[in-house]
């Protein structure tokens, strides 16, 4: 089949929602599907000068690698991850099949105006998240879920979540108790030969002057604003109680973005300097042996905004179990082999990475148990399977 995914972040960003319509393409074409993925051109950064300067914004050249099945769209307008892209509208009438991940703002209308203008053509819609956020950006997301978010899921022939658990929880809860056949339960996958269990890599504990006999915590997720519920802060307030409390730990933090900056300030405030590694963002092939470099993941996941968390599944590959918060959809994951705690509480996660490096706790077993699981439900094999049934059900 000729398959067009649209979405709005992909790699090279750091981002759950990319990473999974990246390695969903991959699987796709590797079983002998003709797949693009259409996706927002962008800047690394932006620069913004100082106040005395006239405030004209100016950029790095736009990222030009290229990563496998994406066509890159320079937007009409542009907003963190929003952009309005109306050149796909005149590409879409060539696929078999069309499927959109959500949230897309600024895109997601366009393709539902598509769908008004060719019902033969079948539109499968992932819904990933909710939207979450403070002040007037809260509103304004507020106000399209209740009004634009079932126009757009209601013209899908088929709808995806990741699990029932975070749907039934979700601001798209009331479209799924309507129509429930309509929708899929179908789990992300993870590439269980790229992340895979091995021995701990030295080299990066040298180079990030850690010592790997020290039980080591590993978190990975973007740093941007479109990322703040990943609750970096809280993993960082837990950190600093373990410390008062004398428990020997090191943290590694992959990831980046504009946020990355407070977060190390706060580190420093809390006097983690010596047992807390900002490593930044990493290349995709260093990012599975970064993994072997943790004994367990911690996800502290602020709100719904986080409905799967992808990165447990690559932990789980690796060989690392995980703590996580409990959130619909998260939860549903996490506990296969891992550690549930409360949203947004230092005291509970120190707790539980306590109770994990207790010599009562059989970390070798919680280890293998995260492989198996790995292997047995998350693997990509499993999931694109499951996936081709949903299509050839459409065309």
């Amino acid at each position: 089949m000729k398959i067009a995914h649209i979405v709005s972040t992909y790699p090279p960003y750091f981002g759950g929602m990319g990473n999974v319509v990246f390695q969903t393409a991959q699987a796709l074409g590797d079983r002998g599907h003709d797949v693009e993925v259409f996706t927002p051109g962008y800047y690394p950064k932006k620069e913004i000068r100082p106040k005395e300067v006239d405030p004209v914004r100016t950029h790095e050249p736009m990222i030009q690698e290229q990563i496998d099945y994406a066509r890159r769209f320079t937007p009409a307008l542009q907003y963190g991850n929003a952009a309005y892209i109306p050149q796909i509208q005149d590409e879409l009438d060539a696929f078999d099949i069309v499927h959109l991940h959500y949230p897309f703002f600024g895109t997601a209308n366009l393709v539902r105006k598509w769908k008004i203008r060719n019902q033969d053509k079948p539109l499968v819609i992932t819904y990933h998240m909710d939207t979450r956020a403070g002040g007037w950006k809260g509103l304004v997301f507020k106000y399209y879920s209740h009004y634009w978010m079932p126009k757009i899921l209601g013209s899908a022939d088929a709808l995806i979540a990741s699990s029932f658990d975070f749907l039934r929880a979700s601001n798209a809860s009331a479209l799924f108790e309507t129509n429930p056949t309509r929708w899929h339960e179908l789990p992300f996958g993870v590439d269980t030969n790229r992340f895979h269990p091995d021995d701990s890599p030295a080299e990066l504990f040298d180079q990030w002057q850690l010592d790997e006999t020290v039980p080591t915590v590993l978190f990975v997720g973007g740093m941007d604003p479109a990322h703040y519920f990943k609750g970096v802060p809280v993993l960082l307030h837990a950190l600093s109680i373990l410390q008062k409390d004398g428990l020997g730990i090191q943290a590694v933090l992959v990831g980046d973005g504009s946020l990355r900056t407070s977060f190390e300030q706060t580190a420093e405030m809390l006097g983690l300097g010596n047992m807390v590694r900002f490593v930044g963002a990493v290349d995709d092939d260093e990012l599975p042996t970064y993994y072997q470099m943790g004994d367990l993941l911690i996800l502290p996941s602020l709100n719904q905004s986080e409905a799967f968390g992808m990165v447990l599944l690559e932990a789980f590959a690796s060989g690392v179990p995980v703590i996580a918060t409990n959130l619909p959809g998260v939860r549903t994951v996490a506990e296969r082999a891992g550690i549930i705690v409360p949203p947004n509480n230092p005291v509970a996660l120190a707790g539980a990475i306590i109770d994990f490096f207790s010599k009562e706790n059989n970390q070798a077993s919680w280890r293998a148990r995260a492989r198996e699981v790995a292997e047995n439900i998350y693997s990509w094999e499993h999931i694109v399977e499951s996936l081709e049934e949903i299509y050839h059900g459409l065309v």
